[in-house]
């Protein structure tokens, strides 16, 4: 922050290109407490899911590495075996369930701050070493709300398996009684409900938890009023910028323009002050068109650039000026001045005619410009 923007107090919604900025440095509101349910979620739905094909697999496995002959005690090979099996069938009862919750890991996150995958936050912050930012961090109000969000959330934790196991004690105490098959699958449909109403505690937590991440990720990118002023003159450009920015596209500009000089049929003088250079496409039928246009300097670069194009010259200072100042570059001459331009025409065409004979024609002198376009030279 600039030194003047010491001492205000950031009491502005943050700007669009406040909130890109921040996106593209990582800095968007995230809920563990969300993510937390949603994997927790996704494990009880993948347990119903699987779960016919879980106990079956568990069934089996418990099956017959309990029920182990003597032999096989004492004999390395059969155990390794014994071992392996076990292994390939926890891996098989597991993988599904493990899979999914994965995938809605990865994948819960983008439903409070959207995809991102940011560079910039994957660099190393080497302050977060300093311990002094640590104990800060620890009394901040962020650390103070996650101390009361964990608080909260293994009170809640707590009291819930406290009821539930209290209400199931006489149905867990009876398992040791009955069938390995009977006893697995009655567990199994415990621990299901048990994960299920675990995990609709933790939506209470999440509801807390979202609203205030969403809150406090807004709060921390607001603004000072200095730090918005500066924002909209760096979006703006700075006087001293956008004045280079325009120089430049005048000089491109008029390059342009006198690019299209050669390519004229006449330039009408002022003879010193104006020039306004002309170009009639007689095919498409349409009024002559202006393709350059300038006063002083520019009208002697244009007298000169037409000069070494072989483009004829006249001087008609009333006509150059009422061009000038009725005609943007790149427009048809209006309407009034076709009559005095078809004049300029007519002699250009007729200095063409007589380039291979030493007849010279007489440039017009009078040319009929109406009032309202000589008004506008004064």
């Amino acid at each position: 922050m600039a030194e003047h923007d010491t001492g205000q107090e950031r009491t502005e919604e943050p700007t669009q290109k406040r909130l890109e900025d921040a996106r593209k440095k990582g800095q968007i509101p995230r809920s563990r407490e969300l993510n937390t349910f949603m994997v927790v979620m996704a494990g009880v739905v993948g347990c119903g899911v699987f779960g016919p094909h879980m106990t079956e697999v568990m069934i089996r496995t418990m099956t017959v590495n309990l029920r182990l002959e003597r032999e096989d005690l004492f004999h390395s090979a059969a155990l390794l075996e014994h071992s392996l099996t076990a292994l390939v069938d926890s891996l098989q009862l597991l993988a599904p369930l493990l899979v999914l919750m994965v995938i809605v890991a990865l994948a819960s996150p983008v439903l409070l701050g959207g995809w991102l995958f940011s560079w910039e936050s994957l660099q190393p912050k080497f302050n977060k070493l300093n311990p002094l930012e640590g104990f800060k961090r620890m009394f901040a109000l962020r650390g103070g709300v996650e101390l009361v969000k964990s608080m909260l959330k293994v009170l809640l934790l707590g009291l819930v398996t406290a009821i539930l196991l209290k209400a199931s004690k006489p149905e867990l105490l009876q398992l040791v009684n009955r069938d390995l098959e009977v006893a697995l699958v009655s567990a199994l449909e415990f621990l299901w409900w048990a994960v299920l109403l675990l995990g609709a505690s933790l939506l209470l937590l999440a509801g807390i938890d979202v609203p205030y991440q969403l809150w406090d990720h807004r709060r921390k990118l607001k603004m000072t009023l200095q730090e918005i002023k500066d924002e909209m003159k760096e979006s703006e450009g700075r006087p001293e910028v956008k004045s280079k920015i325009r120089q430049i596209q005048q000089q491109r500009a008029q390059q342009r323009m006198m690019d299209e000089v050669p390519k004229a049929d006449v330039v009408v003088t002022n003879p010193t002050h104006f020039a306004v250079a002309l170009r009639y496409e007689q095919s498409r039928g349409r009024a002559p068109k202006v393709v350059a246009k300038g006063t002083d300097f520019i009208a002697a670069q244009i007298r000169n650039k037409a000069v070494a194009a072989g483009v004829p010259l006249l001087a008609a200072p009333p006509l150059a000026r009422a061009l000038y100042y009725s005609t943007e570059l790149e427009q048809e001459i209006p309407e009034g001045l076709y009559l005095a331009v078809a004049q300029v025409l007519a002699y250009v065409y007729q200095l063409k005619a007589a380039r291979n004979t030493k007849e010279r024609p007489v440039p017009p002198r009078d040319f009929p410009i109406p009032e309202e376009f000589l008004s506008r030279q004064s």
